[in-house]
């Protein structure tokens, strides 16, 4: 990994990772019900923050970091035949694998209550993990610090904001989301602290 990488377009670029991430979302709506497209759709909409530091980082993820990530990815080659290209094939998968299940625990939630199926029993957060991690996958693949930057600040920057979304949850959903909470990690292999 170099301090700043050879810039190049091509077929093989990182954003070929993107293309196929956002290819399987339309492949996971394809398939969905009209009911079903409408529980996860709630899924994309922001929590009415109070605080303009929240606003500000939690729109940051979507307006700053995810576009940079994307279009820095353009001219960045993939790593094919390196250990850097097989790790971060393995974990994007893995991020693939994290966004279908949570697409899934959505469709399958009514609106009217929180989303604590699938793989929300193992964490609160996984759509903000798998953000995480396909960032982390495509800046490995690429070997590029930048992208694997993108990644922490995505992560560092939700983490701030988690707690605000969590307030406006629990005034929704009540105590049946604090048990929630007090039973499921916020993120997936990192013990509950709230318990």
């Amino acid at each position: 990994m170099s301090l700043i990488p050879a810039f190049e377009i091509g077929l093989w670029n990182g954003w070929i990772l993107w293309a196929l991430q956002f290819a399987s979302m339309i492949i996971h709506d394809l398939f969905m019900s009209h009911d079903a497209k409408r529980r996860t759709r709630r899924a994309s909409q922001f929590v009415p923050f109070t605080k303009k530091m929240e606003k500000i980082l939690a729109l940051s993820t979507h307006v700053i970091i995810m576009p940079v990530s994307i279009i820095y990815s353009i001219f960045l080659p993939l790593k094919l035949g390196t250990v850097w290209f097989c790790t971060g094939l393995v974990i994007f998968i893995s991020a693939l694998v994290v966004s279908y299940l949570t697409t899934m625990a959505f469709a399958v939630t009514p609106v009217d209550k929180p989303v604590t199926s699938g793989i929300y029993r193992v964490s609160r957060n996984p759509i903000y993990f798998g953000g995480f991690l396909l960032n982390l996958s495509i800046g490995i693949a690429c070997a590029s610090w930048i992208i694997m930057l993108c990644a922490i600040l995505w992560i560092v920057f939700f983490h701030i904001v988690i707690p605000a979304e969590e307030s406006f949850l629990i005034d929704k959903y009540g105590n049946t989301y604090q048990e929630y909470m007090h039973r499921t990690p916020r993120w997936i292999g990192i013990p509950n602290l709230e318990a």
